[in-house]
């Protein structure tokens, strides 16, 4: 005699994307029919973001490491062209954001609000910042999940196991394995997490202080959904001459929605790299071009620094001609790779952006101030189009170069 399967069997027989959905459908439906009861899962969702953040720092530094340990001479990476595509991704955004807001110019009301931030000051200052970063104490490092130290600290160890004993860079891969299953165990969990961070979110915030900034929200996510949509299907088609979009609608889902909710490219890493072996890429490659990626490939942040300047700028009534606007592309795209890779990083770049047009730190402070009030879909819809175009540029670079070294073969 056959039971049938349980509502909990029937559920883990699931896709991964499938409950993430349906955790994202209960979270909505808790906060519309039981808000004070949706408030409380905000500790469910913290558990999960936390848990994320904890594994990500450890698993980059052991399994770039154990990657460039384990390498064998002869085999090929693809991180050049990667990182092309990240620096054409994230320039290409900051062009697309200047022409939507000169064709749809956005208005601010600027009051006297004082935010309590520091922000950099200058470019200049950026990167030192980054300079600093890679020569940051190790243990600082992956205690502040510093990326950019963790990444120049696991490269370095790795080389130099390289030329220790195979007993000892097999030790260093079981250890790389043995953090793997950690993380996937913690992904496992995400449809319980998206759903505490949902219902928690619409609970306590709402939408209704985003309706006076809807003109805003309208550029900023229309250019966000123009450059997922369009303009990195454009990039990836070039790079592989076939239709992109099985590729990039897989890195959406897959990556993009998860990072929506977590709001962090750094929690978001053991999601990609997890995505990226499912893809079959070459794990040499991924496993420093996704962390990389997580710091210095920002299409999103790029394209709200250029919206949330310029819109600064049409507020104040200054002309901004066409050189300017290249100029500020360009601006954007470095300070962009700056940013931080935590919810919010790039709203404290938008000074530098603003200094170029002679707008003082007062008023564009105030602009942060509107960034931060706007964050709970400007940031998540940011993070998402960062993390799924690290994990489809990754692809995208890998795939273009297996095929074009079967053409020369």
């Amino acid at each position: 005699m056959t039971t049938s399967p349980s509502l909990l069997q029937r559920l883990k027989r699931l896709s991964l994307v499938t409950q993430i959905v349906i955790g994202l459908i209960a979270g909505i439906a808790l906060a519309l029919f039981a808000p004070e009861t949706a408030k409380s899962t905000a500790f469910i969702g913290k558990v999960f973001v936390s848990a994320l953040k904890a594994v990500a720092p450890i698993l980059v530094f052991v399994l770039v490491m154990a990657s460039i340990a384990n390498h064998k001479h002869g085999q090929e990476t693809h991180i050049r062209p990667i990182l092309f595509l990240y620096l054409l991704g994230t320039f290409a955004a900051a062009v697309v954001a200047v022409v939507a807001s000169m064709i749809f110019p956005s208005s601010l009301v600027l009051s006297t609000q004082d935010v309590a931030v520091t922000a950099p000051g200058g470019i200049g200052e950026v990167l030192q910042s980054l300079l600093l970063s890679v020569v940051d104490n190790p243990v600082s490092a992956l205690m502040n999940a510093n990326f950019i130290g963790i990444l120049a600290w696991a490269i370095g160890m790795g080389i130099a196991i390289r030329h220790a004993g195979d007993t000892t860079r097999e030790v260093l891969g079981d250890l790389s394995n043995g953090v793997t299953l950690i993380v996937r165990l913690v992904i496992r969990f995400a449809p319980l997490g998206i759903f505490g961070l949902v219902a928690s979110t619409l609970a306590t915030s709402g939408f209704g202080a985003l309706i006076g900034y809807a003109h805003l929200l309208a550029v900023l996510l229309g250019c966000m959904l123009f450059v997922a949509l369009v303009m990195n299907p454009a990039i990836v088609f070039w790079k592989l001459r076939r239709n992109p979009y099985p590729l990039v609608l897989m890195c959406l889902r897959e990556s993009g929605i998860t990072a929506f909710f977590t709001r962090s490219s750094a929690a978001n890493i053991p999601v990609n790299l997890e995505l990226s072996k499912r893809l079959g890429l070459h794990e040499d490659t991924y496993s420093v071009s996704i962390p990389l990626g997580a710091t210095i490939n920002m299409a999103g942040a790029a394209i709200t620094i250029t919206v949330l300047s310029l819109a600064a700028v049409h507020t104040l009534g200054i002309a901004v001609d066409f050189p300017t606007a290249i100029l500020l592309s360009v601006v954007a795209a470095i300070c962009a790779c700056g940013a931080s890779g935590v919810a919010g990083g790039s709203l404290l770049l938008i000074p530098l952006a603003c200094s170029l047009f002679g707008i003082p730190s007062e008023i564009a402070m105030q602009v942060v101030a509107v960034g931060f009030i706007i964050g709970v879909l400007q940031d998540s819809a940011e993070t998402a189009l960062n993390s799924s175009t690290d994990v489809l540029f990754t692809a995208a670079a890998c795939l273009g170069e297996e095929e074009k070294a079967e053409r020369l073969a």
